[in-house]
């Protein structure tokens, strides 16, 4: 059975603070984390992610001026626990594998050392 690729976007959001937010189409909403300091982009570096709460699906093409889109596309989930989940995001430049890891209250963002191939040539 195939399955529909669901949506992503990463927004730079320059209030109240300058962060990111990364937002995964889920059930019809858009599971949202607060990244301080954006995506990592090597494996040694763990993001803190603040899960926030859901927005609605009109966010995904969302700007305003205190907040635009760094990157979109579509997103796969490769495996969840109650713990992680381990997924790739398939953006305007390629496509990265990353984990969200529950840490207690909160969660970290590990990009993981295994990388998807880039089947975009």
């Amino acid at each position: 059975m195939a399955r529909v690729p669901r949506a992503f976007v990463l927004h730079d959001h320059r209030k109240p603070r300058p962060h990111f937010d990364l937002r995964l189409e889920e059930n019809g909403v858009l599971r949202s984390w607060a990244v301080p300091r954006g995506l990592p982009d090597d494996p040694s570096d763990n993001r803190l992610a603040i899960a926030v709460p859901d927005h609605h699906l009109d966010h995904l093409t969302y700007e305003d001026a205190d907040k635009s889109i760094a990157d979109i596309g579509t997103w796969e989930e490769h495996d969840r626990t109650e713990r992680r989940m381990l997924f790739t995001l398939h953006g305007r430049t390629g496509s990265r594998r990353y984990a969200l890891i529950r840490t207690g209250e909160g969660w970290l963002l590990h990009l993981t050392k295994e990388q998807p191939s880039d089947e975009r040539g």
